[in-house]
């Protein structure tokens, strides 16, 4: 073998070592989901009847009739409340909470049309339970977070739900919108649920959006691919 052929397979033998470290690494710091998603409504086991869009799921703790001033005013997101995203790969799927959300429900259950809300939440507190992961995806590549510190929805809509409701009951809506993220707006659809219970409203809520409907690239790699689709789950706790 002559000096010239052994460099080369010394420079292809460096290049699978590097490579190989190189994907160690990837799959030591951007692996492994730590997050459970935690729902804010009561686990809906108990429920006996079917629920449909406008119609009541009856859970366990179903009691009296809600007065319709203690429904209508202004609610606010109180800190119990989380947002999540998730990611689909391979390999798994990864969680990411935001624990740091603000915004308001207006109620008027007499007249849906006049409801509106309106909802932030602080992209710093964006964590999936690794810190490498989290800071790369705030940083410029994904979120922008220095430029555009927080993500928005602006509800436009309230379809759905009851004129009437039950202290515990369970009610499907849907609720569109407008997400916005890194100054992109889109429109977006969330299949939701609400519930009056000890004094709160409950609301959880979930839609897809993709990469590119907010100039995200997708993170797939040679050692794994990403789904495009992310999915957004509201679980949010509501007080006056």
């Amino acid at each position: 073998m002559n000096k010239k052929a052994r460099n080369w397979i010394i420079a292809a033998a460096a290049v699978v070592v590097i490579g190989g470290g190189a994907t160690y690494a990837f799959m030591t710091n951007y692996l492994g989901n730590n997050v459970e998603i935690e729902s804010v409504l009561p686990t809906q086991a108990a429920a006996n009847t079917e629920s449909t869009s406008g119609t009541t799921t009856e859970a366990a703790g179903t009691g009296a009739a809600v007065a319709a001033e203690d429904l209508n005013g202004t609610w606010n997101i109180a800190d119990a409340s989380k947002v999540y995203f998730s990611v689909t790969t391979s390999q798994e799927t990864v969680n990411f909470v935001d624990d740091q959300v603000s915004g308001t429900w207006d109620v008027n259950v007499a007249d849906a049309a006049q409801m509106k809300g309106s909802g932030a939440i602080e992209i710093d507190a964006i964590d999936s339970g690794n810190a490498q992961r989290d800071e790369h995806i705030k940083a410029d590549d994904y979120f922008q977070m220095s430029q555009y510190p927080q993500a928005t929805f602006t509800a436009t809509a309230f379809e759905g739900l009851p004129q009437e409701w039950t202290d515990g009951e369970v009610y499907d809506f849907t609720l569109d919108g407008t997400l916005t993220l890194k100054g992109i707006e889109k429109p977006v659809t969330f299949d939701a649920k609400a519930s009056y219970q000890d004094g709160k409203l409950l609301l959880s809520g979930t839609t897809v959006v993709t990469f590119e409907d907010f100039g995200l690239a997708n993170p797939h790699s040679v050692v794994l691919s990403t789904e495009n689709d992310i999915n957004v789950q509201l679980e949010l706790t509501l007080e006056k």
